[in-house]
C-alpha cells in the first residue's frame, strides 16, 4: 500500500486483477506476457478506484523502478509508483516509451536519449524522473548533452570494450552514430585474452586506440584475473598473455595502480569527470556469477550510475533498464569485489 487510493500487488498473469482487462488494450497486456519477468519482481500498482494501473519491474540489487506501461489514468499511475519508488528509498523511476507520450510529461517525466538504431524489439523511445529535484537540476542527466549514449553488446564477450565506447563516445572522443559492432569487435580483437578482456590489456587497447585520453588501470592483485573457471591446461597460456600485457603496459607507460579502490575513492573519480569502465559480478544482478564489464559514469547522493551493455531480453530488460541505471553504493561495492581474495579492476579513462 502506498496510500489510500493505490494497492500494490504481484504481477501473477494469470490472475490480474478485477477489471484491468477493461482499461488495458490487449495488446499490452501480450507484451506484459511476452517475458518471464519473474525474477524482477513485478508488480502491479493499481488505483483503488479501477482507473488506472502500471506494471512495475526492476532489476535486482538496483536503486530504481521501471513502468513497463500505465494503463488507464496513466499520469495517476505513474504518480502512484513514484510515491512507491519513494517510500522504498530509490532515486530514479523509468519508464518505457511503448505508450508512453504525453503523459510521461504530465507526471513529470523528461524524455530519455534513445540509443540510435535501436533493436525492433525494444521501446523507441523512453523517460526518466529523478526522485531528488536537485539531481535533476545539477546533474542533469535526463534531457542533457552529458548523458552518455547506449550501446548494446552484439556477443556474450564484448562487454569491454561496448562499455569503452560508451565511455569514449561520453567524453567526446567519438559520435554516437560511430559506435556500431566493426568497432565493437575490433577493439575486443585488440583487448582480448580470449574471449574476456583483462583489465590491463583492455586499458591498453583504449589508450593505443585513443592516444590523446589518459588511460590508468586500478587492479589491486598481482594474480591472473578470471582464469579459474577453465581447465587447468588452458589457465597457463591465458595468465602467460596477462603477464605479457603488464610489461607492454610498463613500456606504453600505462598506469596500473595496485592499490584497492574504495568506493568513495571512485565516486570522487567520477565527480572529477572520469569515466571508468569497472568490471562486477552479474550475480546480484541477473542471477549468474560471471565478470563483466559496466560503464561508471555519474553520481548521485547514496548511488552510482551505470551504462550496462548487456540487456537481459528473457526477463523483460530493455535499453531502458540498462540505460542510466543507478546502483546502491554497497551494492556496488559487493558486486565489484571480484572472485578470491575480492580484488577490484577499473580502467580509468579522463
Amino acid at each position: 500500500m502506498t496510500d489510500a487510493r493505490t494497492v500494490v500487488v504481484p504481477y501473477d498473469p494469470a490472475a490480474l486483477p478485477e477489471g484491468l482487462a477493461r482499461i488495458a488494450p490487449d495488446a499490452v497486456l501480450d507484451r506484459w506476457r511476452s517475458a518471464d519477468r519473474s525474477a524482477h519482481a513485478p508488480r502491479l500498482v493499481v488505483l483503488d478506484d479501477g482507473t488506472g494501473a502500471a506494471l512495475v519491474t526492476a532489476r535486482p540489487a538496483t536503486a530504481y523502478l521501471k513502468i513497463v506501461d500505465a494503463v488507464g489514468d496513466a499520469v495517476a499511475a505513474a504518480r502512484a509508483v513514484v510515491a512507491l519508488a519513494r517510500a522504498e528509498g530509490l532515486v530514479q523511476v523509468k519508464w518505457e516509451g511503448w505508450t508512453a507520450g504525453p503523459d510521461a510529461a504530465a507526471a513529470g517525466f523528461a524524455p530519455l536519449r534513445a540509443p540510435s538504431g535501436a533493436d525492433g524489439d525494444q521501446p523507441p523511445t523512453g523517460f526518466v524522473r529523478w526522485l531528488d529535484d536537485a539531481v535533476h537540476e545539477s546533474a542533469g542527466h535526463a534531457n542533457s548533452t552529458d548523458e552518455p549514449p547506449h550501446y548494446r553488446q552484439t556477443t556474450h564477450f564484448t562487454c569491454g570494450p561496448s562499455a569503452a565506447l560508451m565511455a569514449q563516445a561520453h567524453g567526446g572522443a567519438l559520435r554516437a552514430d560511430e559506435l556500431d559492432r566493426r568497432l565493437e569487435l575490433s577493439l575486443w580483437r585488440e583487448a582480448t585474452n580470449f574471449p574476456s578482456c583483462d583489465p590491463v590489456r583492455l586499458g591498453l587497447a583504449v589508450q593505443r586506440r585513443w592516444p590523446d585520453s589518459a588511460v590508468a588501470v586500478s587492479l589491486d592483485t598481482d594474480r591472473p584475473v578470471f582464469v579459474d573457471a577453465y581447465p587447468e591446461g588452458d589457465r597457463d597460456w591465458r595468465a602467460l598473455l596477462q603477464e605479457v600485457s603488464r610489461e607492454e603496459a610498463a613500456a606504453a607507460g600505462l598506469p596500473v595502480d595496485g592499490r584497492h579502490l574504495t568506493l568513495p575513492g571512485l565516486r570522487a573519480a567520477l565527480e572529477g569527470g572520469e569515466r571508468l569502465l569497472l568490471l562486477v559480478s552479474l550475480q546480484a544482478m541477473l542471477g549468474f556469477d560471471v565478470p563483466h564489464w559496466v560503464l561508471c559514469h555519474g553520481v548521485v547522493p547514496g548511488a552510482v550510475l551505470l551504462e550496462d551493455p548487456w540487456i537481459g531480453t528473457t526477463a523483460g530488460e530493455t535499453w531502458v533498464d540498462a540505460h542510466l541505471l543507478p546502483v546502491a553504493d554497497a551494492a556496488l561495492d559487493a558486486m565489484s569485489r571480484m572472485e578470491e581474495p575480492g580484488y577490484r579492476a577499473a580502467v580509468r579513462i579522463s
